[in-house]
């Protein structure tokens, strides 16, 4: 009982320590970040979970590159799950943005703001 508790513990501080803004991050932009809403209502998490990310599209579907923005290296392209694309026109970030945790993958993805 007492290692599964020093095991949870663990995971927590580290998951703790993964979710933080990156360090040039813009308050103001806090509130969009905690708007963003997933197909089915749920949280897209927050702007300690999104990072702005280079993405193409292939096919039929969009990929992001994840990489050093959420401390993963090597980089790799991850294909964002069509369901996971919000339908946002507002994008004040300026870049595609991909909110994404590594236990579970991209959470949402929004398109750079159409000019």
């Amino acid at each position: 009982m007492v290692r599964l508790a020093l095991v949870l513990a663990l995971g927590l501080l580290a998951g703790s320590a993964q979710a933080r803004p990156p360090e040039d991050a813009d308050p103001a932009l806090a509130p969009w970040f905690q708007g963003l809403r997933a197909g089915n209502g749920s949280s897209c998490c927050s702007q300690a979970d999104c990072r702005a990310v280079e993405y193409r599209v292939v096919k039929d579907h969009y990929e992001a590159l994840i990489g050093r923005q959420f401390d993963i290296d090597p980089p790799r392209w991850v294909e964002v799950p069509p369901s996971h694309v919000l339908k946002k026109t507002d994008n004040p970030v300026g870049r595609a943005v991909a909110c994404w945790l590594p236990s579970i993958g991209i959470l949402c993805f929004v398109l750079p703001a159409q000019v």
